[in-house]
């Protein structure tokens, strides 16, 4: 097989509408392959947070001080 010129290069020539139509599609599908790629990451990592937290031992709340109750003012007169 030999290479042709024909082969390699684009004998017409594309309008500047086609190029941003080519451009803008090609701009929108790397956003998107880059949002699924994002999403699939987040929510595996919420499935492992989620199992991380099923997994620790349940701690009970500390319980909560009692304060002394508020001494009374002396009035001075």
């Amino acid at each position: 097989m030999t290479a042709t010129k024909g082969e390699f290069f684009n004998p017409a020539k594309l309008s500047s509408r086609d190029k941003a139509e080519a451009t803008d599609h090609t701009a929108r599908a790397i956003i998107a392959a880059e949002a699924s790629a994002r999403d699939k990451k987040t929510e595996k990592l919420k499935a492992l947070r989620l199992q991380q937290e099923a997994e620790a031992a349940p701690e009970a709340a500390p319980a909560k001080k009692r304060r002394s109750p508020a001494k009374a003012a002396v009035k001075r007169a």
